[in-house]
């Protein structure tokens, strides 16, 4: 039970790796407050999590919005009184090659994966602060690294999550709290479940351990960060990724 006696906030987390990252630091002994901005599919992960025998909320919110993230975290507060992880996952993609990309869809992406997790930090840094302890986990991607062709707006987002990650961790360390990145790779979700065969295999021959990640490999490391197995660790991006960008 390496999270016994934590609370735990996790944005994007009605499904996919968010959802695995919940139900892990459930399974760990964490109680969970979960935020998306789909209400049904995030309670249905609430019930998961409570019948792990752990306390857990559902909050519908857009991470985008300021005063929806300080309305959260406030409930969050008045149900659990503390914060002691948190696991900015929420994010979307609008993809599109440069010259036909919107800019409605460039804002889009920004705010929800870079504001987003501004908003979200800067919300519950508080109450950790008054703890002088803490750990935020940002979920960024190895194309924040990398690049992607028809990916600029996502791209552009990822790498700066790595960029607040690695400053905020700076601001924040004498206070005890760590902040790291985890940048995954291709990880076996929805998104890639309806990719073409083709693609699929075009994908898996650049990962040198040939095949996709499980939103599981994700959730085990962001337990790591989440731990005291990590107090000395902050500032770094950890790649899951089988090898691709290495």
């Amino acid at each position: 039970m390496m999270l016994e006696n934590k609370v735990a906030v996790v944005t994007g987390a009605a499904q996919g790796i968010g959802r695995e990252i919940a139900l892990c630091f459930a399974r760990s002994g964490a109680d969970v407050a979960i935020c998306d901005c789909e209400a049904a599919p995030l309670a249905r992960v609430c019930d998961e999590i409570t019948a792990l025998g752990r306390r857990a909320c559902a909050l519908a919110a857009d991470v985008s919005s300021a005063e929806q993230v300080h309305d959260a975290v406030n409930k969050i507060i008045d149900s659990f009184e503390r914060i002691d992880i948190l696991v900015n996952n929420a994010g979307i993609t609008r993809d599109n090659f440069l010259l036909r990309m919107s800019e409605a869809d460039w804002d889009a992406v920004m705010a929800v994966n870079l504001k987003g997790a501004f908003h979200f930090t800067r919300a519950a840094v508080r109450p950790m602060l008054k703890r002088r302890a803490g750990k935020i986990i940002n979920i960024a991607s190895v194309v924040g690294l990398v690049g992607n062709a028809g990916q600029a707006n996502y791209a552009a987002s990822k790498a700066g999550v790595i960029g607040l990650t690695k400053s905020i961790a700076k601001e924040l360390a004498s206070r005890g709290i760590t902040a790291n990145a985890i940048a995954p790779g291709f990880i076996q979700t929805r998104m890639t479940d309806v990719l073409p065969d083709e693609v699929k295999k075009k994908m898996i021959d650049g990962i040198p351990l040939g095949h996709f990640g499980k939103p599981s490999d994700v959730a085990g490391v962001a337990l790591f960060l989440a731990s005291g197995l990590s107090d000395y660790i902050t500032g770094q991006v950890i790649v899951v990724d089988g090898g691709m960008v290495m």
